[in-house]
Formats: structure tokens, sequence, C-alpha cells
């Protein structure tokens, strides 16, 4: 049974990027005590991230992120490159590292990364998102390419159109944004539809604007 289900009934576990980075990932580097201790030690290079639904469920509660805490490797012993490759696919940093800050000091940065079913670089995209928090204290400084780090992965919001009615035009919206946590939304625009689907959701909002 996983030990991790024994948590208060309605226990939900939502933290914030600052309480990730300076509580739970600060014990953890230092080896100090975490009070409620509910964040797994995971090899991310032997887990698929369909994986970690059980592997790091909290709770009985319906989750829609997962947490859990993982140790860097280099990719080449003698580069600075991190291994992210598992046996189904690969983990691929998108965008620019991201900031965290508590109150005006810079504490740590924040990478996402996209997982890719296959093998570089004619991997598939998937719509497993990882965002992995590293401790920092200088924005321009190398980043830190081994050690631990404390990760949350989730899947990607997926649109979808229905009809509230047989007469009705199809109007799209975002199956997961309707039960993220308020702090998520705003991360949620991050990442963009497919231009296909951008242009069938247009072609929906003409629609419905015509008939009105």
């Amino acid at each position: 049974m996983n030990t991790f289900s024994h948590v208060p009934p309605g226990f939900r576990f939502h933290p914030t990027d600052e309480e990730l980075v300076d509580y739970y990932l600060r014990r953890k580097v230092t080896s100090r005590r975490i009070d409620f201790d509910v964040i797994k030690d995971v090899d991310l290079y032997k887990i698929e991230p369909w994986d970690l639904q059980e592997l790091c469920r909290i709770g009985t509660e319906e989750q829609n992120d997962w947490y859990f805490f993982s140790h860097k490797d280099k990719k080449y012993p003698t580069g600075t490159r991190t291994n992210r490759a598992t046996a189904a696919g690969f983990w691929k940093a998108t965008g620019r590292d991201k900031a965290i800050y508590s109150k005006h000091d810079l504490i740590g940065m924040r990478k996402t990364l996209v997982f890719y079913k296959g093998r570089a670089p004619n991997g598939q995209k998937s719509d497993w998102i990882m965002h992995e928090y590293r401790l920092e204290t200088d924005e321009n400084g190398t980043p830190q390419e081994e050690g631990w780090v404390v990760c949350r992965v989730f899947k990607k919001r997926i649109a979808s159109m229905h009809k509230v009615s047989e007469h009705d035009s199809p109007i799209w919206y975002d199956d997961q944004v309707s039960f993220m946590p308020g702090n998520r939304l705003a991360e949620a625009a991050e990442y963009e539809l497919p231009l296909s689907l951008q242009f069938l959701q247009e072609g929906a909002r003409f629609a419905v604007s015509n008939a009105s």
C-alpha cells in the first residue's frame, strides 16, 4: 500500500513555487526534517510520466499534478548536459527558466520541460509537462546540472468542443482549466494549442458571433 495515502481526509497538496523551493527542496538538500513528508524520491530516468500518477499519489482525492524529488545526473561524465532520458522517451527543456523569489531574494529557478516519446531528435511530443525547481542565488549563473531538484508533473490542458444543445454552435473550452487551482490558471496559458486547433477555435468563435 502507498504509505503516502495516509493523510487526513480532504487533504490537498498545492504548494506555491516559493514553498517548494524554500521549504521542501532546501530541507531536502540540507538533510533537515520535513514536517509533513509527502514528496517521494523518484529516479526520473527509470519512471515514465504516466507511472507517476500512482507512484506519487497523495491521499485519495483526485490529483492533477504529482510531486517528487529527483537527483539529476550529467548526460556525459565530462559534460554539463543533464541526462533526462527514460526507457520510453526523454524530457526536453522549453522556454526560459523562471526566477523564484522569497520577498526580494532570489532562492531558485524553475525549468519547464516537455516529455517526448521515442529518441531525439525524432521524438513525438506528448501532453506531459514538468516543472523542475532548483536552488539558485544567481539568476545569470551557470545552471546546476547535478544534485537534488523537486519536480511537479502535470498534463497539458486539452481543448474540447461541446454543443450546449442541438441548435447551438459548438463552443471550445479547456477541460483542465475548470478544475485547476487558481494559481495554476496563469501557468496554463504558457502552453499554446496546436496551430490546427487554433484555426478550429477561431472558426467556432466566428460561428457563435454570427449566430448571435
